[in-house]
């Protein structure tokens, strides 16, 4: 929690660094991303839940989700999905997007400019994943961070 405006905050954490993002979200999306990392049960699926049984029912799977921009202190993010070797990407908010990623097990990464431009990040340096493994609609000419 946010001790001055007492909002809930998600922190991504650079698995090999020492970056880290913080993203004030709001109190039903924090509950959705606790609820999963704690692993408590539900009486009957959560929007989260449906959404990925959604997912698996259409035939696709969650490849991976991206935190893409920051604009004016809203973050952005897309979900990248693959049905039949396509690449479906679907705009997100990133707190959905990060309860989606918990529920499939999929990472997380964000924009080098998102870290950047953030003026509560702190940053080490940037890791470079292999130029293949970004679509170039997502990111272009990006070394980013896996979160």
């Amino acid at each position: 929690m946010d001790p001055a405006a007492n909002t809930p905050i998600i922190i991504l954490k650079d698995v090999n660094g020492d970056a880290m993002l913080p993203i004030w979200v709001g109190a039903f999306e924090a509950n959705a991303i606790a609820v999963e990392i704690e692993k408590l049960a539900t009486q009957r699926p959560m929007t989260h839940d449906l959404v990925k049984n959604i997912i698996w029912e259409m035939g696709a799977t969650v490849r991976r989700i991206v935190i893409t921009d920051l604009i004016e202190n809203t973050f952005f993010a897309v979900i990248e999905m693959v049905r039949d070797g396509e690449v479906l990407l679907v705009d997100s908010r990133p707190s959905d997007a990060i309860a989606l990623a918990l529920r499939v097990d999929c990472p997380i990464y964000v924009s080098e400019d998102v870290v950047k431009n953030s003026s509560a990040s702190i940053t080490e340096e940037p890791l470079s994943p292999d130029e293949d493994d970004w679509p170039e609609d997502i990111m272009d000419d990006a070394s980013d961070y896996k979160m």
